[in-house]
């Protein structure tokens, strides 16, 4: 069974700024993946999480465009479980390059 965490940000991705904000992200960094070009699939990532610092929700400086599985990689890191086994980032990576 999964555990679950509390989304921080549920107040942030529910306020009406967030829309502009998350649009001037991705416009900014040319709509793609700012750690992979990836150019698909894209999420605005805050650097520094909101649950550790909630004063920088609304920074335009602190977010950052990854694709889905960037993003899913730095959360993982973010909340200490470890990274990848190195032959399940190659089949993930096979898997993208067919997507």
């Amino acid at each position: 069974m999964r555990q679950r965490y509390d989304r921080a940000g549920r107040a942030v991705y529910r306020d009406k700024r967030w829309p502009a904000l998350r649009l001037a992200a991705k416009r900014r960094d040319g709509w793609h993946c700012v750690q992979c070009g990836h150019k698909r699939k894209l999420e605005v990532d805050h650097i520094k999480p909101v649950r550790d610092h909630p004063e920088l929700a609304f920074d335009l400086s602190n977010l950052q465009v990854l694709c889905g599985s960037c993003h899913s990689r730095k959360t993982r890191l973010d909340l200490g479980f470890d990274p990848l086994h190195p032959e399940r980032a190659k089949w993930r990576a096979l898997l993208q390059m067919n997507d």
